[in-house]
């Protein structure tokens, strides 16, 4: 079976129950009510105007990001990963190591086409389900999703030895599985689920949060909510099917303005992300404001379906040269696109080739 965004065929969506840990810390310390009371002052390590000075969507020109995380650890470096959880590796310094050495890649995009970079932490199913699952205390939880931030901010200091600009991201995943949005929470329920992750990363030295893979608007608005309860900027990032809806069939058009009217317009900005350029492209073609509201394509190398890949026995790297050529062929439709990087099956040649040919289309961003 090819491991894509997802998880391991036999791992899927459960809830935890009210006597666990994670639930009894929503009793003692709701995040909802907490940070109404505290009138979302959270003393924060950045301050919410710093914050608010996103380099990539204020004018900075093109930031890197980094590929397929996952994928490339299992299927390039041969680990195991339960899950298809990347964040228990901080804990082994060996493994630790092979994690800092992985942005490296980026962090050489980055300097040779003088860009930005924005480091995702490996946090992608560092949230309470998952966590649980894979035996982990809140304590220990949250330890994790520290050890992430204080990882990117290693690689944010050997880039400033360059000069180059370094945007620090807590990578958030969805509740359940990537690709099917199961019993999806009310955006209530998910903005008091995920405020615990994003309230850790609040109080760390990190730039914003990015919700990765999200299936379905309500826990996208969720995690908005959560984020500016917090004092921290969310970007989100869909991921859709060969149509170009989400998983639950909602065109992402109207993903993003509901989104956008149900926060007040909150989140920082807007993303694609596990999906094929084929894929998305036709979504495109639906004009409006709501293209200058993606700023950020993640794709995947592979042109299949989700189910393809789930059902694939080898792995599909895709063309990069190819990949490259489809992203430089949307630029007219993204004006305001600067964030650029990959999901499954991708690594830095991918990423490499695809900031190569944005850059080489010489059209002007607006």
């Amino acid at each position: 079976m090819y491991i894509v965004c997802t998880t391991w065929a036999a791992a899927k969506t459960h809830r935890l129950l009210d006597e666990s840990g994670y639930q009894q810390l929503y009793r003692e310390k709701d995040p909802i009510s907490l940070n109404q009371e505290t009138s979302m002052t959270t003393i924060n390590a950045h301050s919410s105007s710093q914050r608010q000075r996103l380099p990539q969507i204020n004018g900075n020109g093109l930031f890197v990001t980094d590929g397929g995380l996952e994928t490339e650890l299992v299927f390039h470096d041969g680990f195991d990963l339960p899950s298809f959880a990347a964040f228990p590796l901080l804990e082994d310094p060996g493994h630790r190591a092979r994690l800092r050495r992985y942005y490296d890649g980026y962090l050489d995009i980055a300097r040779e086409l003088e860009a930005g970079l924005i480091v995702e932490t490996p946090t992608w199913r560092a949230n309470p389900d998952w966590g649980s699952q894979l035996g982990y205390s809140p304590e220990q939880l949250d330890a994790a999703n520290r050890s992430a931030v204080a990882l990117a901010e290693e690689v944010r200091t050997a880039a400033a030895a360059d000069g180059i600009t370094v945007v620090v991201s807590g990578c958030v995943g969805p509740r359940g599985d990537g690709y099917d949005p199961g019993d999806a929470m009310t955006p209530e329920e998910a903005q008091r689920y995920h405020a615990v992750q994003i309230g850790t990363f609040a109080n760390t030295t990190a730039d914003q949060v990015t919700a990765i893979t999200m299936t379905n608007a309500e826990e996208a608005i969720g995690v908005v909510r959560a984020a500016a309860a917090a004092g921290i900027p969310a970007a989100i990032s869909f991921t859709v099917e060969t149509d170009g809806r989400l998983p639950t069939g909602q065109p992402l058009r109207e993903a993003i303005e509901q989104v956008d009217a149900a926060t007040d317009g909150s989140a920082a900005y807007f993303m694609v992300n596990c999906a094929h350029p084929t894929h998305f492209a036709k979504a495109l073609e639906q004009h409006g404001a709501w293209h200058r509201r993606l700023v950020g394509l993640r794709a995947n190398a592979s042109a299949r379906s989700h189910a393809e890949l789930d059902e694939a026995t080898e792995f599909d790297e895709g063309d990069p040269t190819d990949l490259a050529a489809r992203h430089a062929a949307l630029r007219d439709r993204l004006p305001a696109v600067t964030v650029l990087g990959g999901c499954c099956g991708t690594d830095a040649r991918h990423v490499a080739a695809i900031c190569s040919a944005w850059r080489a289309n010489s059209a002007p961003a607006q």
